[in-house]
């Protein structure tokens, strides 16, 4: 995906489209996380590139952190901030 690949330096990349009420959630989500951390991040159109439809249409919203894709959907804070961290959410301690 073109807007994936140059994103400049951004650690985290939203990919998301034009009226999807998760992605309007999930933006609010990396902006404040990104704003807690002093990370760079950047939004690309899901809909802009045939390889990103075929590969995250369905799922969007889509949370890369350094190129990973880490989460999708209802996404959430604490594991994108595990993820920036280093941590992997599934082994997350409670």
């Amino acid at each position: 995906m073109g807007g994936v690949e140059s994103t400049g330096r951004a650690r985290v990349v939203l990919v998301s489209r034009a009226g999807c009420h998760l992605c309007d959630e999930g933006r609010e989500v990396v902006r404040r996380v990104a704003e807690a951390t002093g990370t760079a991040w950047a939004e690309v159109d899901v809909d802009a590139d045939p390889e990103a439809v075929r590969r995250w249409s369905d799922r969007v919203p889509v949370v890369l952190v350094d190129g990973v894709e880490r989460d999708f959907g209802r996404l959430d804070a604490g594991r994108l901030t595990d993820a920036l961290a280093g941590r992997r959410w599934w082994r997350r301690r409670r």
